[in-house]
């Protein structure tokens, strides 16, 4: 007897109630699955997934089984970019996920359907999924559809420091804006929406070639279609995400995500639904695969290709084909079978070859978009967890574009409170050549863990800037930024981490082969190992931890947020 229909014997209200919102005595007595949305009208990652829930509905119709639609709407990165809403973004992480456990929990059912598409939502329903631990599917939304002239939408912020400093014009920059969102979906390269997409196929959560599909094609809402049926086969067979989610499915995550060169807000999630799933992955562990796997997939940001080009090439399924020695294929996957079957049934099926046909429309061929192994983009993945005196609990940088004379820098600090002034004074040009840019007070525990990406698009998009200065930050960034950048700096300077005791003309040394970041010397002048840490100990005992005044979940978020480095998730027990 399934859960949904045992609770009925302890509640019958519960038949009455559902038969008050039209159910059938009938479907009283089918097994019950949830499907979980982020609809809404709250931007174009989010809008589009009702069409998608239908086909979901219809299939599980079809399965014998009864479902119920809830929702949970989540916020969008660019619309809460630059001002208070961007504090809230990695607090609705958290927030997402605790009520699908409360929709879970509260209304008894027997499977759940998660179905969404950006940067925090994905995450979320994965978190959800590994927490719940009952037989469950992911469904990705599919990827916005690039612009003219493959316009993404990750070059709007570039431009609209170019048109703020004059150097083209507000008609230019307005028709910019008005076609760079060309559909519904995740934004068109692989920032953190689509990175988390591909980390939910990685994983074995979500069907194989059911990420990064184009909104609106007919292939999307088939897979939608066969993640409903296959959601009912999971419940009668028993399989659950623990089944899944091993420390092999990690690793194996890890490996796609250093080809992909993924977004650095993974290292924010996958730790999270690891820890719920019982697995502990670390730092460390992001920092060794990225120096072993190398970065094949040529799409934007770091690449030329937008994310529509990645699925047509092969998508996952294509990748992890040229990947598969690296891989474990025989973990289980939410096709009931393991990796290894799963592949080679897709390989012989004519989806990869009709994925790839699509390629013509746009004169590629797939070894240009997912490069083969042997002529790989860079011999290495795009991240790099570096440690020292600044952050002995690590940060993160993705290095593959970095300005060859960036990889080892030394540079004054200029000491920022908060992003605004530092994207100000780039803008002004009142950052000096060879500076290191220091944000602080804005990890998990300071502001709520924000983006810097407008002071990041400033950086990089002056040319002289980017390739002589660098920022550093215990904040992050859009899975959209790239240059010479620093982030989730931990301990943070809330927490009296030594970024709170840099000072204005402190020495900062980066040195990404070494993977180290240090304070090397005092008011310009360097110093030994043993003055720096004097240094530090002495500014230290001046230090007051701030209070936190925010009140509501904002508030309550700082509180118990956990570390940068250990995913920035609530921690209530």
């Amino acid at each position: 007897m399934y859960k949904s229909q045992q609770v009925r014997d302890i509640a019958p209200e519960v038949d009455a109630l559902r038969m008050g919102m039209g159910w059938s005595v009938e479907d009283t007595n089918k097994p019950h699955i949830i499907i979980e949305s982020t609809y809404g009208d709250s931007h174009p990652g989010s809008a589009g997934l009702d069409r998608i829930s239908e086909y979901v509905e219809k299939s599980i119709a079809s399965q014998g089984a009864k479902y119920s639609k809830f929702y949970a709407t989540d916020i969008c990165d660019g619309i809460a970019q630059g001002h208070e809403g961007m504090n809230y973004s990695l607090l609705s992480r958290e927030m997402i996920a605790n009520m699908v456990e409360i929709h879970v929990k509260a209304a008894p059912c027997d499977g759940l359907v998660c179905i969404s598409s950006c940067d925090k939502a994905v995450p979320a329903h994965l978190i959800a999924m590994a927490r719940l631990d009952m037989p469950s599917i992911f469904v990705s939304g599919g990827v916005m559809r690039e612009g003219p002239d493959h316009l993404t939408l990750e070059q709007i912020g570039t431009y609209n420091i170019q048109y703020k400093r004059g150097e083209i014009t507000e008609a230019e920059f307005n028709t910019l804006k008005q076609n760079a969102c060309a559909s519904c979906g995740a934004c068109q390269f692989m920032g953190t929406a689509c990175t988390m997409q591909v980390m939910s196929e990685a994983l074995g959560l979500s069907l194989l070639g059911s990420s990064m599909i184009p909104y609106g094609t007919n292939i999307l809402f088939n897979a939608a279609d066969q993640a409903g049926k296959q959601v009912v086969e999971l419940m009668k067979k028993g399989i659950k995400p623990s089944d899944i989610l091993t420390y092999s499915a990690f690793h194996n995550a890890l490996v796609i995500h250093s080809a992909i060169s993924g977004s650095t807000n993974a290292l924010l999630h996958l730790p999270v639904i690891a820890k719920e799933a019982g697995v502990k992955i670390g730092a460390d562990l992001f920092d060794n695969i990225q120096r072993d796997i190398p970065y094949l997939v040529n799409v934007r940001p770091a690449g030329k290709y937008s994310g529509e080009h990645f699925y047509y090439a092969g998508g996952v399924p294509g990748l992890m084909l040229k990947l598969s020695k690296y891989l474990d294929l025989q973990v289980l996957t939410v096709s009931g079978k393991n990796l290894g079957e799963s592949l080679e049934e897709y390989k012989e099926s004519n989806k990869l070859i009709t994925q790839q046909n699509f390629l013509m429309n746009y004169g590629l061929k797939s070894e240009e978009v997912i490069r083969p192994l042997e002529n790989p983009i860079t011999e290495h993945g795009a991240i790099a967890v570096l440690k020292g005196n600044i952050a002995p609990d690590g940060c993160v940088i993705k290095h593959t574009a970095l300005h060859k004379d960036m990889r080892l820098h030394t540079g004054r600090a200029r000491v920022f409170e908060n992003e605004l002034d530092a994207r100000n004074a780039i803008i002004n040009r009142d950052i000096k050549e060879g500076e290191v840019i220091v944000i602080r007070y804005v990890g998990p525990k300071g502001a709520g863990m924000p983006e810097m990406f407008y002071a990041t698009e400033a950086l990089v998009s002056d040319e002289q800037l980017s390739s002589t200065t660098a920022l550093i930050t215990d904040g992050r960034f859009s899975g959209a930024s790239r240059g010479p950048v620093i982030g989730h700096i931990s301990p943070e300077a809330a927490e009296g981490g030594p970024i709170a005791f840099v000072t204005d003309n402190d020495l900062i040394e980066i040195n990404i082969d070494h993977r180290s970041i240090n304070i090397v010397g005092i008011n310009g002048v360097k110093m030994t190992q043993e003055e720096i840490v004097h240094e530090l100990e002495e500014r230290k005992k001046l230090f007051k931890k701030p209070e936190i005044e925010d009140k509501g979940i904002l508030g309550l978020y700082k509180k118990t947020a956990t570390s940068a480095m250990e995913g920035g998730a609530m921690e209530i027990n």
